[in-house]
């Protein structure tokens, strides 16, 4: 099993998004609102999640939000020296 096919809580569709009608997303973490991008920033957000796979736009979202994993971090222990 390589490490892209160990399971994540991004495969699982744990964020969602709404757009709003004055240009605005808010991103969802498990139903409950974690942040809302600015126009700019929704646009740049909409045309990286129009047309990924599930698993690329919760990476998207996770990413948007700022406060969760980026899916880089390693899982080692830490070293006690």
């Amino acid at each position: 099993m390589s490490e892209n096919d160990t399971p994540s809580a991004l495969d699982e569709e744990v964020f969602t998004y709404a757009a709003t009608k004055d240009g605005r997303v808010l991103i969802y973490f498990h139903g409950k609102h974690v942040t809302t991008l600015s126009k700019m920033k929704a646009q740049k957000f909409l045309a990286q999640v129009d047309g990924a796979d599930d698993r690329t736009a919760q990476l998207v979202m996770a990413k948007a939000t700022g406060h969760f994993k980026h899916g880089n971090e390693r899982n080692g222990k830490l070293s006690q020296g």
